[in-house]
């Protein structure tokens, strides 16, 4: 019998056989528990007391799950027994049911209840509950979200589990891909080797990700479900490797994929249900990420330099770990900035402009004179306190001109927000009017062969494109600003078409500015 390609215990991994089937050297084991004590070190394992605390949340959260589809039975008109026997469920997905979260990272969680519980029960007599609880805070509810109907045999079993396709049937699509999060994260931890070197793995390429700001589904990166599969499928080419040669053999192969081909971990297969498959192969839409993938590949190759130093012992591994260099990487800057004057609507309002982002890089993508269009990956909420309507406007246009600005985090409640930023009036007896902002940078690169210092993105950025200094609320502590390149600008006699513009050398300053129209509520 050939076994050419079977792992020690027989079985092939993925789709195609392993690479490799050699154990760790002595020196890798070594290496790998470095890489685990520089996890350690970044703090990127939660302490067992907070473990069990989610733990003892998620089991109040299904008590609130019963208690919410019995309350919505009754009020249907259901006995009492009936109500009782409803039932209903919750399903962790994500990193938490990978077993990768880190302190303070969310839950991500998935409530399966019988078909009569509507959305806008969901939306009301969940949020009721909910708001009940004493120990429940910063509840935001968003009924026009992307949140799903789940719609299901009348009774829920507590036994229920995900795995059966023909649990799909006659749900909504979105609903499918809502339910598919608990789904894949169990299929993924079905094809892998060995677990713990994947979920170890997995840690250092999400935290490698996020330092080097390219983790973000939002902004046309890999969100974490993506790195899971890649990660996974690396697992799948080495089974018997430890988590460090993993990590320097993924950014090694991905950086070489013939892409559009897709990374599969297991053969495609029909099931009941006519869905979309995820296949960039066949699909245009889903290759059509230009800039991104360039970013993506880049910061793999710089990786695997590293890497492959690292394994040899000639670099630590805080060296792969290094914080990102995006705001001293380009001398353009597009800035977008959603803003309005209400914090539950800039709340909503941002998650819009957000989602829109991805759109417009993809846009710039067609313009001759950029190269690279380069979302970063993370917003910057501010709060700015102005004292006439005229500030507040150009606050919106992008011009710190506010008497003050503060740093929020949206994802506190809306309410939670205006009551600290009211508060703050009252003390400072001062009758200002309250800003909120979101803004979102582009790095550009330009081509400018032609000696052109023209840009015209007018078509693809829509209205918005702004001259714009970095503002220091951009900066973590200790991070070092971009030093301004100082440069004799040539004027030139403009056309009557023209704007006045100069455009100087600066890292910091942001392109040339066509329509300077940002976004408000």
């Amino acid at each position: 019998m050939n076994t050419a390609g079977l792992s020690l215990n027989g079985r092939q991994w993925g789709v195609t056989p392993p690479v490799s089937l050699a154990g760790p050297t002595e020196q890798e084991i070594i290496i790998n528990g470095a890489l685990i004590d520089e996890l350690k070190r970044r703090k990127n394992f939660e302490s067992p007391e907070e473990s069990d605390k989610r733990a003892r949340v998620l089991g109040e959260l299904q008590k609130i799950t019963l208690e919410f589809v019995q309350k919505v039975s009754l009020d249907k008109h259901m006995t009492e027994n009936m109500a009782r026997d409803a039932g209903g469920k919750i399903f962790t997905y994500g990193s938490y049911r990978l077993g990768v979260y880190s302190p303070g990272s969310d839950i991500d969680t998935l409530m399966v209840v019988p078909k009569h519980v509507t959305r806008e029960n969901f939306f009301t007599d969940f949020e009721q509950i909910l708001r009940s609880r004493p120990e429940a805070t910063e509840i935001t509810a968003v009924p026009d979200a992307y949140v799903p109907i789940i719609k299901f045999k009348f009774c829920v079993p507590m036994d229920l589990t995900l795995e059966d396709n023909n649990l799909l049937k006659n749900v909504e699509e979105r609903c499918v891909l809502s339910l598919n999060g608990t789904r894949v994260t169990d299929e993924i931890l079905r094809l892998v080797p060995n677990p713990t070197i994947f979920k170890h793995a997995l840690r250092a390429i999400k935290l490698w990700a996020q330092e080097r700001a390219i983790y973000s589904n939002v902004m046309g990166f890999p969100g974490g479900v993506a790195w899971a599969m890649l990660v996974a499928r690396i697992c799948q080419l080495y089974p018997n490797a430890v988590s460090a040669v993993v990590v320097a053999k993924f950014f090694r192969i991905l950086s070489q994929w013939k892409w559009p081909q897709p990374v599969l971990l297991k053969p495609i297969e029909d099931g009941p249900l006519q869905v979309r498959v995820w296949n960039p192969k066949i699909y245009k839409g889903d290759q059509a990420h230009q800039s991104t993938q360039k970013v993506i590949i880049n910061e793999m190759n710089r990786a695997g330099d590293i890497a492959d130093k690292i394994l040899i012992g000639s670099l630590p591994w805080s060296k792969l770990f290094t914080k990102h260099t995006f705001f001293h990487q380009y001398k353009y800057y597009l800035v977008i900035i959603a803003a309005s004057k209400n914090a539950e609507t800039q709340l909503k309002w941002s998650g819009l402009v957000e989602s829109k982002v991805r759109q417009l890089v993809l846009r710039l993508e067609y313009v001759d004179e950029i190269k690279l269009a380069h979302p970063f990956n993370k917003s910057t909420d501010l709060v700015h306190y102005c004292k006439t309507e005229e500030e507040a406007n150009g606050v919106a246009r992008g011009e710190l001109t506010a008497t003050k600005m503060e740093n929020i985090n949206m994802q506190q409640t809306a309410k939670e927000m205006e009551n600290i930023c009211n508060q703050n009036i009252k003390d400072a007896q001062n009758n200002l009017i309250l800003v909120y902002t979101t803004t979102w940078y582009i790095g550009l690169e330009v081509d400018k062969k032609d000696g052109s210092k023209k840009l015209d993105i007018s078509w693809p950025s829509q209205e918005f494109y702004e001259i714009f200094d970095l503002p220091d609320n951009v900066f973590v502590e200790g991070e070092q600003r971009p030093v301004r390149t100082l440069k004799k600008v040539k004027k030139r006699k403009l056309q009557s078409d023209e704007k006045k513009d100069n455009i100087t050398d600066s890292p910091d300053k942001a392109v040339k500015v066509e329509s300077a129209v940002s976004i408000r509520a």
